[in-house]
């Protein structure tokens, strides 16, 4: 089941004396969060007044935070959004829906483990399998993923020898 609220940064910072934080976001693209005129933080939801992106953060002012006191007392704070809020592209999803599910061979079927972490180097990311017969690291690119079916819980690749 997928959950209904997704983390979507980290408030690493306050900025300025009026109460703003630093959120470093955990999104492709900064601007992402911008779209949103809520965010939840220790599973209450708080609006978002203003934002703008700032050296691939998101400097934030959030109802109710209005000193640099206040500010101070959300850092290190996750910050999550309502997948609700959010219209996906088609074909697009989340990372987190990406979690767990069944790698099966293309070709042959066979069940290769699970994705149990993904890593995000700047190129593309690339898919940790674990629970088979051996781990792989699956670069998450045409080449090498066929089909991604989050619904149905698997994703089908294709792999090259030595991977």
């Amino acid at each position: 089941m997928k959950n209904r609220y997704l983390e979507a940064g980290k408030i690493v910072n306050t900025h300025g004396i009026a109460g703003e934080v630093k959120i470093m976001p955990w999104a492709d693209d900064p601007d992402f969060l911008l779209d949103f005129d809520t965010l939840y933080i220790d599973g209450k939801p708080v609006e978002l007044r203003a934002a703008r992106v700032h050296k691939n953060c998101v400097l934030a002012k959030l109802a109710g935070v209005d000193d640099m006191n206040e500010a101070m007392k959300l850092k290190n704070k996750v910050v999550f959004i309502d997948r609700e809020d959010v219209e996906l592209e088609e074909g697009a999803f989340f990372l987190a829906d990406v979690m767990g599910l069944e790698v099966r061979d293309a070709d042959s079927g066979e069940v290769l483990g699970h994705i149990a972490d993904i890593l995000t180097p700047p190129a593309s990311n690339v898919y940790v399998v674990k629970g088979g017969k051996a781990e792989h690291m699956i670069p998450a690119v045409e080449e090498f993923v066929v089909e991604t079916n989050v619904d149905e819980g698997y994703l089908r690749v294709r792999l090259i020898e030595g991977m």
